[in-house]
């Protein structure tokens, strides 16, 4: 985007159309938590375009040659509990060796700012390309202080991935993260009241475990 430069919105026509079955209320849980992960395949190619890469000595049947790998223990993912973890499986499907760690969030009620209650993250998580991963960025709040409690730990290098994304989300992370990559499946009008995104999708969390 124009107005942020740290923030890349896809406009690919599969994309389109998964989120708008993602969308309809009457997606049932077994096609929504299915339509996530593939929506975060084709938005994990677009994002890991500038991982390290390492050459490597490889026999064809012909011979040997030069090729170039993404090393083994360079990647995490971090999904945001509990919606996040929906979008893991879809990281994994492009890099299946990546950790994996998990940042804890739920949202106060009444002020709607995030309040983390859990994190566990994989040793040398300073070290690797960390994709920190949640359906929906709404105010921003959780995103902004996971990324935060990621820093505070010596990462450098932090990917955030969201699928629906309101124009609040994106100024607050575009403010507060100058130096984190926004990757967006989808940017939605506004948020409500409530802090829910609109048009948006309702709760991802509900939609993905069954759960109201």
């Amino acid at each position: 985007m124009k107005k942020y430069p740290n923030v890349f919105v896809f406009d690919h026509p599969l994309i389109k159309h998964k989120v708008s079955i993602l969308r309809d209320k009457n997606t049932g849980m077994k096609e929504f938590r299915e339509l996530i992960e593939e929506i975060t395949v084709i938005m994990t190619y677009e994002s890991m375009k500038d991982v390290t890469l390492v050459p490597v000595e490889v026999e064809t049947p012909l011979e040997r040659t030069v090729e170039y790998r993404v090393p083994e223990e360079s990647v995490a993912i971090v999904p945001i509990l509990r919606a996040g973890l929906g979008m893991v499986n879809g990281v994994h499907r492009v890099f299946p060796t990546a950790r994996v760690g998990h940042i804890g969030m739920y949202r106060d009620e009444t002020t709607l700012e995030p309040q983390e209650y859990y994190c566990k993250l994989p040793d040398g998580i300073e070290e690797k390309t960390v994709f920190v991963v949640d359906p929906m960025l709404a105010t921003g709040g959780s995103a902004s202080d996971a990324i935060s409690a990621l820093k505070k730990r010596g990462v450098k290098n932090i990917k955030m991935m969201s699928i629906i994304a309101a124009p609040e989300g994106v100024e607050r992370l575009s403010k507060e993260h100058p130096d984190v990559p926004v990757y967006v499946s989808t940017l939605d009008r506004c948020l409500n009241g409530n802090g829910y995104i609109l048009p948006g999708l309702g709760d991802a969390g509900d939609r993905l475990f069954g759960t109201k």
